[in-house]
């Protein structure tokens, strides 16, 4: 299995798009679904958004990743932000600091198997996101 990284910038609509399309890529080299592709890719859509939203600029990086058992995909989103506040609040459904349903977070960790969260005020947000065959 292809153990490199492929990082992508994210810094506006195109960082975005690029994103996307790694996902898509990863995931198809690794045997996901067209089902499970879709998810994959709503979640990664969502935490680089959040990236230019909150933070303006920020960083992606995607890997292959494999057990004893099983093989996924691994994707870390980085920023400098500002970083977030009161993390439970922001992990509830519906909470929300922008104009939007509060759904982007708490929507990201049902979809994929694995949801770490790691943010400081201050020290920006690092999120790491995986999802297994």
């Amino acid at each position: 299995m292809d153990n490199q990284e492929y990082r992508t910038m994210i810094d506006g609509e195109a960082g975005i798009a690029s994103a996307i399309v790694q996902t898509r890529s990863q995931c198809t080299a690794i045997g996901f679904d067209a089902a499970s592709r879709c998810r994959i890719e709503t979640a990664v859509s969502e935490l680089a958004r959040n990236i230019i939203k909150y933070a303006g600029t920020g960083e992606m990086v995607f890997r292959a990743i494999q057990d004893q058992h099983r093989r996924g995909i691994e994707v870390r989103a980085c920023d400098d932000g500002p970083g977030i506040e009161d993390l439970d609040l922001a992990m509830r459904d519906h909470f929300t600091t922008g104009r939007s349903l509060g759904l982007g977070l708490p929507g990201v960790r049902r979809m994929m198997d694995d949801f770490d969260i790691d943010s400081k005020p201050g020290e920006g947000t690092r999120i790491t996101i995986r999802k297994w065959l």
